[in-house]
């Protein structure tokens, strides 16, 4: 596209995995000829210069690590599904809002912005956008995780509930809402509307709606992959993910030529972040299948293979990092607990997959792998091992999983991707005159 450079503002939560898939849109706009203006935490500074942005810290008291999340927020341990969404919504991404907002408009006052776009969970945007138009630049939606607009046609966002089509859908989706907003969140928009208050610029709505008033949605995926909605206002431009598989470097490990021999190949991760017990779900996978004629194999998510231990079974084959570009093609099966970019790395190469997920935006993510028949939810952060075993073998036997996904990467490579996320961009920066702001 040949669009004028754009100043960009781009705001992040400092969380590996909300994090990441920036640093992929970032490197795909410098790449453009944008200047890229990447906020977020310290510990990602280095990554996001590298990506060729200028990289701008978050304030201290907006920032933290997360390197060990149940330790820097230790009232979150043993929280799932509603509880834990609570939990994670008000103490690690509404409590640092304000000093988020107050962290844009420190850049605003510096420098002249064209578009903002923050991710879903980046509140201090909840904040930003409550303002009139006229008073800020465009702010853009970047979806990395399920799109959560509230729509009569869904349940609300955190619940797991797939959709029911008809008038008795709409009623349950009207009640669910109604008890959700008013009942499950309600000490989270409590939250929200004090923060709004003390911060003078109000809140526009339910608080995890906020895309609801942005300029645009810009969704990290394919519709096929996400629930209709007939009544949604805000602009939604589904892109597909802005990674997609490509050449890696990582290297073959020493066992690659023993997945020669014909067997299927079930893959089995826990992602770089929520991989500190490999007994949640490498582990139970690892046992589960030992007596079935297939390869587990599992990385690590870069964590010493020794902390596995030494009594593996024989078909069981460990590495820290695995090149994808390499491997899915020959996976049969893709077992993970949920990340929202590893499902569509599987769903790209057609992949089914089992997933056991529900902390974070887990919940959500597992919902769509069973309602778009790409998988099969277990529907928990820890399975038995009966449950992996029997889902594995259920996905091995019936090719429809497979068909889906293969049906959902193809619509994943016709996707327009950073194209299409650039298109949204420039558009936006088109519908008003940017703000030009003095120097300090």
């Amino acid at each position: 596209m040949n669009a004028r450079p754009l100043d960009i503002l781009l705001c992040s939560t400092p969380v590996h995995g909300h994090v990441t898939p920036l640093l992929a849109v970032s490197r795909a706009l410098v790449e453009r000829g944008h200047r890229v203006h990447f906020l977020t935490g310290e510990r990602y500074q280095q990554a996001a210069a590298a990506t060729g942005a200028t990289a701008l810290r978050l304030p201290a008291d907006a920032d933290y690590d997360d390197t060990d999340m149940d330790a820097a927020f230790p009232g979150r341990v043993g929280l799932t599904g509603p509880a834990g969404i609570r939990y994670d919504m008000t103490e690690i991404f509404l409590r640092p809002a304000r000093s988020q907002l107050a962290a844009v408009d420190a850049v605003l006052r510096d420098l002249r912005i064209d578009v903002v776009l923050a991710e879903s969970l980046f509140l201090g945007a909840a904040l930003f956008v409550s303002r009139p138009r006229d008073s800020r630049p465009p702010l853009l939606n970047l979806g990395i995780v399920p799109l959560g607009l509230k729509s009569r046609d869904t349940a609300p966002f955190g619940l797991g509930i797939p959709p029911r089509p008809g008038g008795v859908g709409r009623l349950r989706n009207a009640m669910l809402t109604l008890a959700a907003e008013k009942g499950v969140f309600a000490p989270v928009q409590r939250a929200a509307v004090r923060a709004g208050a003390e911060a003078g610029t109000g809140l526009n709505g339910f608080v995890l709606d906020w895309p609801s008033h942005s300029d645009g949605v810009v969704q990290f995926t394919v519709p096929e992959f996400e629930y209709p909605r007939g009544d949604v206002r805000v602009p939604v431009s589904f892109v597909g993910p802005i990674s997609r598989t490509r050449a890696s470097d990582t290297p073959l490990p020493a066992w690659w030529g023993d997945l020669d021999d014909g067997r299927p190949i079930v893959h089995v991760t826990q992602g770089t972040v929520a991989n500190r017990r490999f007994d949640d779900l490498v582990l139970p996978t690892i046992r589960a299948l030992a007596d079935d004629d297939v390869w587990v194999v599992a990385s690590t998510g870069g964590r010493p293979v020794a902390e596995l231990g030494a009594d593996l079974p024989a078909n069981a084959r460990i590495a820290p990092y695995l090149p994808y570009d390499r491997f899915l093609p020959r996976t049969a099966v893709y077992v993970t607990n949920g990340g929202y970019g590893g499902i569509h790395y599987a769903m790209e190469q057609g992949v089914p997959i089992v997933v056991a997920g529900t902390t974070e935006d887990k919940t959500e993510v597992s919902a769509r792998v069973a309602w778009s028949g790409v998988g099969i939810s277990l529907r928990t952060n820890r399975p038995s091992e009966a449950a992996v075993r029997d889902a594995v073998r259920a996905v091995l036997r019936d090719p429809g999983y497979a068909e889906r996904s293969a049906g959902i990467g193809e619509a994943i490579r016709r996707s327009p991707g950073a194209d299409g996320l650039e298109a949204a961009i420039v558009a936006a920066a088109g519908t008003a005159t940017p703000l030009r702001r003095t120097s300090r």
